[in-house]
Order: C-alpha cells, then structure tokens, then sequence
C-alpha cells in the first residue's frame, strides 16, 4: 500500500455507509420520475414470485402494498440525513442512482433534468461535510418502460440504454463524483432476476439461457461504462460489486468441498469477466453443458478485455454452507442463497448466520483471486429494533455483530496484508428491506419512525450504534468498544 498504515487503517480509509435509491428515496413518481421495476414489487407473499420474474407484475394494484412508493423518503430528508451521516464523521456515503429519475422511461432521447438536479444537490451536501459519494449506477433498477418493450436485460439495446446513461452522469457529476460501481450485486440476475434484472419469464422459456444471455449484456454494459468513464475523467475508479461469501463444505468428504468450490464459482464467474476481461474456462464449459450458446457481438471479447474495472467491492453478510449429500438439507430461513444451517454459528432473527471470520475469509479470497484492491459496500445485521420514547435504541446486538465484522477486517489488513480502500455499513439508515419488503427488518444506526405498513412519522432519532460508530471513526477503527 501507498498509504502510511495508522493504528491499522490507511489515513484515506474510506468509513461510511450504504444505501440505494429503491429502499431509501420514495418519491416514487416525483420529480417526473418513471415507474421503476422496484415500484412494482409488492410487500407480502407475492414479493419473491415477483422479484424472481415467476409471477408477472408490470404495474401497482390496489391490492398490493409497494414499499418503494414512500421508503424512508429520502428525497425530502437528505440534507437532514446527510447532516447526519457527518456528525457521525463519514468519509463516504455509497447511494444509488435512480434510472427512472433521469431517464423515465429507459429510452427518452432526453435526460430529465429535475432527476439530475436531485442528485446535483445531494452530492453537494455530501461535499459541503467532506463526504465522498461512492456511486451505484444501477441498484436493482430497471426503467419499467424497457421491461414492457423489450425484455429488460434479455434485449442487447440495454447496452445502448445504459451506455446513454453512463455519458450522461459521468459527464454531468465528472468533479463531484469519483468512485462509481457499475451494477449491485451483479450475481443476484441469477437468484431474484426480476429484481436483479427486470427480467420476466413466460412459460416452457429456458430461463437459465435467458439469465446467462442477460448477464453477458450486463457484463459488456459494465466494461463500455469503464471505458467511457476513462474517456470522460482519468481520475475516476471504477468498481464492480459482488454478493460475496464464501461457501464451507459440509464436511471434508471430496464430494462436499467440490459442491462448495462450484457454488463460489457461480458468483465468481462474474468478477471473473469484469476484473480479469475473459470468460473462465469453467465458465464456458459449464455453459456448454447447460447448452447455452450467448449471443456475442463481434468485439464483446475485445471490450471485455480492455475494460477491467480498478477495484472489487461486495457485499457481505454471512458464510454458506453446502453438501453433496442429498439427505443433508436443513437449509437455513430467509436468505436469497440457499445454505445449510452452520452447527457452529449463531443466527439472526431473519436466518442470517453470523460469521465474522468468515468475513477475513471471504476477503482473503478474492484478494488472492483479483489481486485488486478491496472496499467493502455493504455489511450490516437486519434486527427488530424497540425504540425508547424519544426514538432512541439500545442496539447492542448490531455493535456487536459490526465490532467482531470489523475486527476481521482489521485482521485481513494488518496480518494478512489486504488492501481495503473502504467500509460502508448497509442501511446506516433504516430503510426498507430488499429481501422481504419489511421496516421491520432494520440496519441503521439511525432510526426512521415507520413500521411495516407504512404508517408512522419518518422521524429520525440516533440509536446507541450511532455514537459507538462515530467514535470508531474517529479513532480510524482502533477503539471498537
């Protein structure tokens, strides 16, 4: 590292928090905003139908709750929000942008410049406290126009779409902005790809050959926005972002340690292609043995190649665990990747296995693997929180899971050498859930008042975390306690 180490972390290093446009903004249709595929996921027993493109949902009805509608509204509340994130002393605040704000309907010749101007003025707030904004070009988040017209991510005019919208916010936010991801949790096409991908599925469709033919679109739409983000400013860092964990076998039979190594190769396969620029050979032959032929554009290889991103970033929450064994399947609740239940870890409410090691794993891996420096976008327990009259919250249990979370962190550097530029909590706001649909199910070091219905005042009141994560600010992450 370039950077002089100081009590563990470089002076630069990156803290923060992390959001995205679909669980935080609202304003669902303000500001002549598209509908949105977020906006048409439902709360309640139809969200994962819905989300995994099996149950078609092209508009709202008045028999669904759509939490997206209100969120915690942050397109009213941010200076309010912001002025927060300072006093707990961010470096950084990762957010997304809305695809739908600034062009409504995915196609537009013309950009809206009432969506541009939104994001003009929370990136200035975000500077005026010294705040760097780390950018998610699309969170989930489809323009509910090109889902109707031409199938979303299936279609290769994505490209072009999403190309469009690279020019335009790399051109407009070039001295605002400086670190950009180009797609969240790339990897989550293949298990929810409605919301990974606005991708809907008719019946007797091979819906893996549509997955992997979407993901090749999303792959060269990532590289051409690496390559016109050079164009535009050479200063800018472009990363690609993965749902990240490694997958422990069952036991140390071979059969269960080979089904682990091809369940992080389904994830991998993805950064694969964006950090390295070519398809894995395990990759393809896969692909052969699902016969599966992706529809390439002469120079995709080309583009592929010559357009790696400068850093990986991820997500990380919990380990996975696999077998072989057909009659060994006690999966775990509530998460998206499926995973047997770890005999040796605890769990949250929501099924989530807490493993911090298993954080310095997973780093370790895909350093050894990229060789790229890491950031970490997202980690975070979802909890029921019960806040005091004045809103405040004893959440003990979420400095827990975030202090033993940064200690492995802090191991990855200081003993294994890892180069991380970054740690952004997710939800360091309450926000809605991307899995359930749920208030309930909260992240924040600040707490919102709304519960899972919709109602309450969206006021907002400092948790116990809140103070507990200032201060690992700004002792730079020496003093957890």
């Amino acid at each position: 590292m370039n950077n002089k180490i100081v009590k563990g972390f470089s002076e630069g290093f990156l803290w923060g928090g992390a959001t995205a446009a679909n669980q935080c903004e609202g304003a669902y249709l303000e500001g002549h905003k598209g509908l949105s595929t977020v906006d048409v996921i439902p709360a309640g027993k139809d969200r994962f139908p819905v989300m995994k493109g099996e149950m078609k949902m092209l508009e709202c009805d008045s028999e669904h709750y759509y939490p997206s509608h209100e969120a915690v509204d942050f397109y009213h509340h941010y200076k309010e929000d912001i002025a927060m994130f300072a006093e707990m002393g961010f470096k950084t605040f990762r957010l997304s942008l809305s695809w739908a704000r600034i062009f409504p309907n995915g196609d537009d010749e013309v950009s809206n410049e009432e969506g541009l101007k939104f994001y003009d003025n929370v990136f200035d707030e975000c500077l005026k406290y010294g705040i760097e904004p780390l950018v998610t070009i699309t969170h989930f988040d489809v323009p509910m126009n090109l889902v109707k017209t031409i199938g979303s991510w299936r279609s290769r005019k994505m490209v072009d779409y999403y190309e469009r919208l690279c020019e335009v916010i790399f051109n407009r936010y070039k001295n605002k902005v400086k670190y950009w991801l180009t797609f969240n949790e790339i990897n989550m096409l293949l298990h929810l790809p409605f919301m990974g991908a606005g991708l809907v599925f008719e019946e007797g469709e091979n819906q893996e050959a549509v997955k992997y033919q979407a993901a090749h679109h999303q792959l060269v739409a990532s590289a051409k926005a690496t390559e016109i983000a050079r164009r535009i400013n050479p200063e800018f860092k472009i990363g690609c972002m993965l749902a990240a964990a490694n997958t422990y076998p069952f036991t140390c039979a071979p059969e269960d340690v080979w089904k682990a190594m091809g369940r992080d190769r389904e994830n991998y396969f993805f950064i694969d292609v964006q950090s390295r620029g070519e398809y894995p050979n395990y990759a393809k032959k896969m692909l052969e043995r699902m016969n599966i032929n992706l529809v390439m554009e002469e120079g995709d290889a080309e583009i592929l190649k010559n357009n790696t991103v400068d850093f990986i970033s991820f997500s990380y929450y919990s380990s996975r665990l696999t077998s072989a064994d057909p009659k060994v399947n006690a999966e775990t609740a509530g998460n998206v990747f499926k995973t047997l239940r770890n005999p040796h870890l605890k769990a949250s409410e929501w099924g989530w296995q807490i493993d911090p090691l298993g954080l310095r794993i997973t780093i370790n891996s895909l350093y050894d693997r990229y060789e790229k420096p890491l950031f970490i976008v997202e980690n975070g327990l979802g909890a029921s929180d019960t806040p005091e009259e004045k809103g405040y919250v004893e959440d003990n249990y979420r400095i827990e899971y975030l202090r033993e979370h940064i200690k492995a962190m802090r191991d990855a550097v200081n003993i294994d050498g890892v180069e991380i530029l970054g740690y952004t909590t997710w939800g360091c706001i309450d926000l809605v859930s991307a899995s359930t649909g749920e208030m309930k199910k909260r992240y924040g070091f600040i707490y919102v008042d709304k519960d899972n219905e919709g109602r309450g005042t969206l006021a907002r009141s400092r948790k116990k975390s809140f103070y507990w994560y200032k201060k690992v600010i700004e002792t730079n992450g020496e003093d957890l306690e």
